[in-house]
């Protein structure tokens, strides 16, 4: 099991406050310090016990840090990694946990100070909430960490990090970049573009009538719009293709209706529900 004497927090929000809370539950490190921009958000984050200390000098913050995870939008992860790689000490390791991977693995490659590590993560947990009043130390208990080494992992970084999200209770799998943000373009920021689109269909009046089945399907498109947009921006590409596929699916359900063939309609909604319950509840 990980244990730090020191590890650093870039934006405490849901998950970097979850992963705060789970450091100090476990006693897996002896002091943890939030980074951020709002005191008043920092304080909050003291009171709830995520961390021990806090700063808004990303400087100070990461000074004496063996381990600092950046928790913010990933149009900022490369610009903050590179920011705190140019303060921190040699041998301190830095990880993410942004829903893309490939470009920001691209970007930091080769250009961080000697002795300072990088390797991107993407905990495959969270919710449509936000803020670190909802953060839980066992949010990340039995999900999936996918860690995205660039290449061999000669430095044994990766396998600290991956050591790190087990710790915290989590399944950790080794994908590179690129295949990790196309196999999430299927099963993440798809249905959140699914899920959007749905529900921006919904007419006013009939708002009445939206129970379970259309609330638990629109669930995630309560998420951050401004996190969103850049996730899918960043991501385009995968997401794109994603879609092509979601509307052949569609189309050919559409065709099915249209021509009353019940043996065509069957083999589709028997394939996702072939599909869905392989996964469990």
């Amino acid at each position: 099991m990980s244990k730090w004497n020191s590890v650093a927090i870039l934006g405490v929000g849901l998950i970097g406050g979850s992963i705060g809370l789970a450091l100090r539950r476990g006693g897996l490190a002896d002091h943890v310090t939030g980074i951020g921009r709002s005191q008043s958000r920092l304080r909050n984050a003291r009171k709830q016990g995520a961390v021990t200390s806090t700063t808004t000098a990303v400087a100070r913050g990461v000074a004496d840090a063996e381990l600092v995870i950046v928790c913010t939008p990933v149009d900022h992860i490369v610009d903050h990694v590179r920011q705190v790689a140019a303060a921190c000490r040699p041998g301190t390791l830095i990880t993410d946990v942004g829903s893309t991977k490939e470009r920001i693995v691209a970007e930091l490659a080769g250009s961080l100070p000697r002795g300072v590590r990088f390797v991107g993560s993407h905990p495959m947990a969270g919710s449509e909430q936000v803020g670190c009043e909802h953060a839980r130390p066992d949010l990340f208990a039995g999900r999936v960490v996918a860690v995205t080494p660039r290449g061999a992992d000669r430095s044994g970084a990766a396998s600290r990090i991956a050591d790190f999200w087990t710790s915290l209770g989590a399944e950790v799998i080794r994908l590179a970049p690129r295949v990790h943000d196309r196999a999430v373009a299927s099963t993440s920021h798809l249905p959140h573009v699914v899920a959007s689109a749905l529900a921006a269909t919904l007419a006013e009046k009939d708002q009445p009538l939206a129970a379970t089945g259309w609330r638990d399907t629109t669930r995630i498109a309560a998420g951050d719009v401004e996190m969103w947009k850049q996730i899918l921006l960043d991501n385009r590409g995968h997401v794109l293709k994603s879609i092509d596929k979601f509307e052949k699916v569609l189309d050919s359900l559409r065709l099915a209706l249209e021509q009353e063939n019940e043996r065509r309609l069957t083999r589709i909604l028997q394939a996702g529900k072939t599909n869905r319950d392989a996964l469990g509840s």
